[in-house]
């Protein structure tokens, strides 16, 4: 029920849900949780999604890989960058694998609140996290170089040649040694010294 009130954006619903199952005993898991974070996400609540990190602790619930994207995602929607950036970094504290997901709303928080810096030094912890790059975190690193107040085209630049490198070899090779050729190619595009701030 949870799930379906997720995906149709109902948000109050499903923390309604949520809290009637609590008072009927039923078991309240870090999926169950995952659903309702989400549904808040979707909706840009992200006060209600943190409210319900502070449930999960009450109730001795894990977070995992999903219960961060979603709370990260939740504070880019609502424009709350260093909050955003606080729970990027709890989630590796908390050694909570990072994901696609976490890393592009991380980044897209940092671009809406002017922050390119920040959002670079997310993009160049990518070949460290062993996470695949893809067009979508590139594109949220282009655009924080975009919107700030200092002339970034070089960054945008190079950031466009790692897309292209890294889509012509893709391109060429079998898909189990993909994810490893898009992990090089970024790690050599950051040691090179151009993006490391």
């Amino acid at each position: 029920a949870i799930c379906a009130c997720e995906k149709g954006g109902e948000w109050e619903r499903a923390l309604q849900i949520l809290s009637a199952m609590g008072r009927n005993f039923v078991e309240l898991d870090t999926t169950t949780h995952n659903a309702a974070i989400s549904a808040c996400e979707k909706c840009g609540e992200w006060t209600q999604a943190l409210q319900l990190v502070s449930e999960m602790a009450q109730r001795s619930v894990e977070m995992d890989t999903i219960t961060f994207s979603a709370l990260i995602s939740a504070c880019e929607k609502g424009r709350e960058w260093e909050k955003a950036l606080h729970l990027f970094n709890a989630m590796a504290e908390s050694r909570v694998q990072s994901n696609i997901v976490s890393f592009d709303a991380a980044m897209r928080a940092c671009d809406r609140g002017g922050e390119w810096e920040a959002a670079l030094k997310l993009f160049n912890a990518l070949p460290a996290s062993q996470v695949d790059s893809n067009m979508i975190v590139c594109s949220g690193a282009t655009a924080a170089c975009e919107k700030s107040s200092q002339c970034q085209w070089k960054k945008v630049v190079l950031i466009f040649g790692i897309i292209t490198q890294t889509a012509k070899l893709l391109s060429t090779l079998q898909p189990a040694r993909r994810r490893t050729a898009t992990a090089d190619a970024a790690a050599s595009a950051a040691s090179s010294g151009i993006l490391v701030l």
